[in-house]
Protein backbone atom coordinates (compact mmCIF):
# COMPACT_ATOMS: atom_id res chain seq x y z
CA UNK A 1 0.00 0.00 0.00
CA UNK A 2 2.58 2.56 1.11
CA UNK A 3 5.61 1.10 -0.72
CA UNK A 4 5.30 3.15 -3.89
CA UNK A 5 4.56 6.30 -1.91
CA UNK A 6 7.88 6.02 -0.04
CA UNK A 7 9.81 4.66 -3.03
CA UNK A 8 10.15 1.18 -1.55
CA UNK A 9 10.22 -2.16 -3.31
CA UNK A 10 9.62 -4.24 -0.18
CA UNK A 11 8.18 -3.83 3.29
CA UNK A 12 11.16 -2.75 5.42
CA UNK A 13 9.74 -3.69 8.80
CA UNK A 14 8.34 -7.18 8.34
CA UNK A 15 7.95 -9.45 11.37
CA UNK A 16 9.85 -12.31 9.74
CA UNK A 17 13.52 -12.81 10.79
CA UNK A 18 15.04 -12.10 7.36
CA UNK A 19 18.86 -12.00 7.74
CA UNK A 20 19.03 -9.58 4.79
CA UNK A 21 17.60 -6.95 7.11
CA UNK A 22 19.93 -7.69 10.01
CA UNK A 23 21.49 -4.42 11.10
CA UNK A 24 24.80 -5.20 12.73
CA UNK A 25 24.89 -2.89 15.72
CA UNK A 26 27.94 -3.18 17.95
CA UNK A 27 26.16 -5.81 20.07
CA UNK A 28 24.77 -7.77 17.13
CA UNK A 29 28.11 -7.74 15.34
CA UNK A 30 29.85 -9.10 18.42
CA UNK A 31 27.14 -11.70 18.98
CA UNK A 32 27.41 -12.96 15.39
CA UNK A 33 31.20 -13.11 15.64
CA UNK A 34 30.98 -15.15 18.82
CA UNK A 35 28.42 -17.49 17.29
CA UNK A 36 30.68 -18.08 14.30
CA UNK A 37 33.69 -18.66 16.54
CA UNK A 38 31.83 -21.12 18.79
CA UNK A 39 30.60 -23.10 15.78
CA UNK A 40 34.04 -23.23 14.22
CA UNK A 41 35.54 -24.38 17.53
CA UNK A 42 32.79 -27.01 17.97
CA UNK A 43 31.88 -25.45 21.29
CA UNK A 44 28.69 -24.70 23.24
CA UNK A 45 27.58 -21.06 23.22
CA UNK A 46 24.85 -19.43 25.31
CA UNK A 47 23.21 -16.38 23.70
CA UNK A 48 20.56 -14.58 25.74
CA UNK A 49 18.50 -11.46 25.17
CA UNK A 50 15.07 -9.96 25.76
CA UNK A 51 12.07 -10.81 23.59
CA UNK A 52 12.42 -9.25 20.16
CA UNK A 53 16.07 -8.25 20.47
CA UNK A 54 17.14 -10.13 17.32
CA UNK A 55 18.36 -13.54 18.52
CA UNK A 56 16.39 -15.51 15.92
CA UNK A 57 17.51 -13.22 13.11
CA UNK A 58 21.10 -13.72 14.25
CA UNK A 59 20.64 -17.48 14.09
CA UNK A 60 19.36 -17.17 10.51
CA UNK A 61 22.35 -14.98 9.63
CA UNK A 62 24.65 -17.59 11.16
CA UNK A 63 23.02 -20.31 9.08
CA UNK A 64 23.51 -18.23 5.93
CA UNK A 65 27.20 -17.87 6.76
CA UNK A 66 27.74 -21.63 7.01
CA UNK A 67 28.75 -23.45 3.85
CA UNK A 68 27.88 -26.93 2.62
CA UNK A 69 30.35 -28.48 5.06
CA UNK A 70 27.89 -27.81 7.87
CA UNK A 71 24.63 -29.54 8.69
CA UNK A 72 22.34 -27.33 10.77
CA UNK A 73 19.72 -28.82 13.08
CA UNK A 74 17.36 -26.06 14.21
CA UNK A 75 14.97 -26.71 17.10
CA UNK A 76 12.42 -23.94 17.55
CA UNK A 77 10.14 -25.76 20.01
CA UNK A 78 12.37 -27.40 22.62
CA UNK A 79 9.59 -28.49 24.99
CA UNK A 80 10.97 -32.02 24.90
CA UNK A 81 11.67 -34.77 27.38
CA UNK A 82 15.21 -36.18 27.33
CA UNK A 83 14.23 -39.12 25.12
CA UNK A 84 12.15 -36.92 22.82
CA UNK A 85 15.12 -34.59 22.46
CA UNK A 86 17.49 -37.42 21.56
CA UNK A 87 15.04 -38.97 19.09
CA UNK A 88 14.37 -35.58 17.46
CA UNK A 89 18.10 -35.00 17.10
CA UNK A 90 18.49 -38.48 15.62
CA UNK A 91 15.77 -37.81 13.02
CA UNK A 92 17.37 -34.48 12.09
CA UNK A 93 20.72 -36.24 11.68
CA UNK A 94 19.06 -38.57 9.17
CA UNK A 95 18.97 -41.66 11.37
CA UNK A 96 16.09 -43.46 9.69
CA UNK A 97 14.94 -45.60 12.63
CA UNK A 98 15.96 -44.06 15.97
CA UNK A 99 16.03 -46.65 18.74
CA UNK A 100 13.34 -46.74 21.40
CA UNK A 101 15.79 -47.10 24.27
CA UNK A 102 18.24 -44.45 25.36
CA UNK A 103 21.36 -46.62 25.45
CA UNK A 104 20.84 -47.83 21.87
CA UNK A 105 19.87 -44.34 20.75
CA UNK A 106 23.10 -42.88 22.11
CA UNK A 107 25.06 -45.52 20.23
CA UNK A 108 23.25 -44.56 17.02
CA UNK A 109 23.98 -40.89 17.60
CA UNK A 110 27.64 -41.57 18.30
CA UNK A 111 28.02 -43.66 15.16
CA UNK A 112 26.23 -41.05 13.06
CA UNK A 113 28.37 -38.18 14.40
CA UNK A 114 31.57 -40.12 13.70
CA UNK A 115 30.29 -40.89 10.21
CA UNK A 116 29.61 -37.20 9.56
CA UNK A 117 33.10 -36.38 10.81
CA UNK A 118 34.62 -38.87 8.36
CA UNK A 119 32.57 -37.23 5.60
CA UNK A 120 33.90 -33.78 6.66
CA UNK A 121 30.41 -32.64 7.64
CA UNK A 122 30.14 -30.51 10.77
CA UNK A 123 26.75 -30.73 12.57
CA UNK A 124 25.50 -27.61 14.34
CA UNK A 125 22.60 -27.85 16.78
CA UNK A 126 20.75 -24.54 17.30
CA UNK A 127 18.12 -24.52 20.06
CA UNK A 128 15.93 -21.41 19.97
CA UNK A 129 13.79 -20.42 22.99
CA UNK A 130 15.89 -22.75 25.13
CA UNK A 131 14.30 -21.34 28.29
CA UNK A 132 11.27 -23.48 27.37
CA UNK A 133 13.17 -26.75 27.87
CA UNK A 134 11.06 -28.33 30.63
CA UNK A 135 13.42 -30.82 32.22
CA UNK A 136 16.85 -30.53 33.80
CA UNK A 137 17.51 -34.01 32.39
CA UNK A 138 17.09 -32.62 28.86
CA UNK A 139 19.79 -30.05 29.60
CA UNK A 140 21.92 -32.95 30.84
CA UNK A 141 21.53 -34.68 27.47
CA UNK A 142 22.58 -31.47 25.72
CA UNK A 143 25.66 -31.32 27.94
CA UNK A 144 26.49 -34.96 27.28
CA UNK A 145 26.58 -34.30 23.53
CA UNK A 146 30.05 -32.92 24.20
CA UNK A 147 31.10 -36.45 25.17
CA UNK A 148 31.01 -37.26 21.48
CA UNK A 149 34.49 -35.99 20.70
CA UNK A 150 37.91 -36.65 19.29
CA UNK A 151 41.24 -35.55 20.72
CA UNK A 152 41.04 -32.23 18.90
CA UNK A 153 37.43 -31.28 19.69
CA UNK A 154 33.75 -32.11 19.86
CA UNK A 155 31.85 -33.75 17.02
CA UNK A 156 28.94 -31.29 17.25
CA UNK A 157 28.53 -27.58 17.95
CA UNK A 158 25.65 -26.42 20.16
CA UNK A 159 24.01 -22.98 20.19
CA UNK A 160 21.63 -22.29 23.08
CA UNK A 161 19.49 -19.17 22.60
CA UNK A 162 16.89 -17.85 24.98
CA UNK A 163 15.47 -15.07 27.09
CA UNK A 164 17.34 -13.70 30.13
CA UNK A 165 15.59 -16.15 32.46
CA UNK A 166 17.57 -18.92 30.75
CA UNK A 167 20.79 -17.44 32.12
CA UNK A 168 19.17 -17.14 35.56
CA UNK A 169 18.00 -20.73 35.42
CA UNK A 170 21.40 -22.06 34.44
CA UNK A 171 22.96 -20.11 37.33
CA UNK A 172 21.45 -22.64 39.75
CA UNK A 173 24.04 -25.02 41.25
CA UNK A 174 22.40 -28.08 39.70
CA UNK A 175 23.40 -26.78 36.25
CA UNK A 176 27.06 -26.35 37.15
CA UNK A 177 28.16 -29.33 34.99
CA UNK A 178 26.51 -27.73 31.95
CA UNK A 179 27.88 -24.26 32.71
CA UNK A 180 31.39 -25.70 32.75
CA UNK A 181 30.85 -27.02 29.23
CA UNK A 182 29.63 -23.66 27.84
CA UNK A 183 32.62 -22.05 26.20
CA UNK A 184 31.09 -18.67 25.31
CA UNK A 185 28.37 -16.56 26.94
CA UNK A 186 26.88 -13.41 25.42
CA UNK A 187 23.95 -11.23 26.48
CA UNK A 188 22.43 -9.18 23.66
CA UNK A 189 21.25 -5.74 24.76
CA UNK A 190 18.95 -3.08 23.24
CA UNK A 191 19.92 -0.56 20.56
CA UNK A 192 21.01 2.92 21.55
CA UNK A 193 19.22 5.94 20.07
CA UNK A 194 21.99 6.50 17.52
CA UNK A 195 21.83 2.83 16.57
CA UNK A 196 18.05 3.07 16.16
CA UNK A 197 18.49 5.86 13.61
CA UNK A 198 21.04 3.78 11.71
CA UNK A 199 18.81 0.69 12.05
CA UNK A 200 15.81 2.48 10.49
CA UNK A 201 17.93 3.90 7.68
CA UNK A 202 19.54 0.53 6.96
CA UNK A 203 16.22 -1.27 6.66
CA UNK A 204 14.75 1.47 4.47
CA UNK A 205 17.76 1.22 2.16
CA UNK A 206 17.46 -2.60 2.05
CA UNK A 207 13.84 -2.14 0.97
CA UNK A 208 14.85 0.12 -1.92
CA UNK A 209 14.25 3.50 -0.26
CA UNK A 210 16.49 6.53 0.17
CA UNK A 211 17.06 6.09 3.90
CA UNK A 212 16.04 9.60 5.02
CA UNK A 213 12.38 8.95 5.77
CA UNK A 214 12.55 9.11 9.58
CA UNK A 215 13.45 12.53 11.00
CA UNK A 216 15.59 12.75 14.14
CA UNK A 217 12.70 13.74 16.39
CA UNK A 218 10.86 10.61 15.16
CA UNK A 219 13.91 8.48 15.97
CA UNK A 220 14.02 9.94 19.50
CA UNK A 221 10.31 9.25 19.99
CA UNK A 222 10.72 5.66 18.78
CA UNK A 223 13.67 5.19 21.12
CA UNK A 224 11.66 6.38 24.12
CA UNK A 225 8.72 4.11 23.39
CA UNK A 226 10.54 0.94 22.34
CA UNK A 227 13.54 0.99 24.67
CA UNK A 228 15.69 -0.04 21.72
CA UNK A 229 14.07 -3.45 21.13
CA UNK A 230 14.18 -4.21 17.39
CA UNK A 231 10.83 -6.02 17.25
CA UNK A 232 9.08 -3.06 18.90
CA UNK A 233 10.94 -0.66 16.61
CA UNK A 234 9.66 -2.61 13.60
CA UNK A 235 6.10 -2.45 14.88
CA UNK A 236 6.16 1.30 15.47
CA UNK A 237 8.06 2.07 12.26
CA UNK A 238 5.69 0.00 10.08
CA UNK A 239 2.64 1.73 11.54
CA UNK A 240 4.35 5.12 11.23
CA UNK A 241 4.80 4.53 7.50
CA UNK A 242 1.12 3.70 7.20
CA UNK A 243 0.20 6.80 9.18
CA UNK A 244 2.51 8.95 7.07
CA UNK A 245 0.98 7.54 3.90
CA UNK A 246 -2.49 8.34 5.21
CA UNK A 247 -1.44 11.91 5.96
CA UNK A 248 0.37 12.28 2.63
CA UNK A 249 3.64 12.93 4.51
CA UNK A 250 6.77 11.59 2.81
CA UNK A 251 8.85 12.04 5.95
CA UNK A 252 8.03 10.68 9.38
CA UNK A 253 8.25 13.10 12.30
CA UNK A 254 7.60 12.85 16.05
CA UNK A 255 3.92 13.80 15.66
CA UNK A 256 3.29 10.81 13.45
CA UNK A 257 5.14 8.51 15.85
CA UNK A 258 3.15 9.96 18.75
CA UNK A 259 -0.10 9.10 17.00
CA UNK A 260 1.10 5.53 16.45
CA UNK A 261 2.27 5.21 20.05
CA UNK A 262 -1.10 6.43 21.31
CA UNK A 263 -2.82 3.83 19.14
CA UNK A 264 -0.56 1.05 20.43
CA UNK A 265 -0.98 2.17 24.03
CA UNK A 266 -4.72 1.60 23.77
CA UNK A 267 -4.28 -2.08 22.84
Amino acid sequence: MYKAFFGLTERPFSKTPDPKYLYLSKGHREALARLQHAVEERDIILLTGAIGCGKTTLSRALMDELDSGFQVILLTNPRLSPLEFLRTLAFRLDIVKPAEYKSELLEQLGERLYQLYRESIHPVLIIDEAQLIPHKDTFDEIRLLTNFQLDDGNLISVVLMGQPELRSRLAHPVYEPLRQRIGIHFALGPLSESEIGAYLEYRILCAGGTGDIFQQDAVSAIARFTGGTPRKINQVAALALLEGFGRDCSRIDAKIVAAVVEELSEL
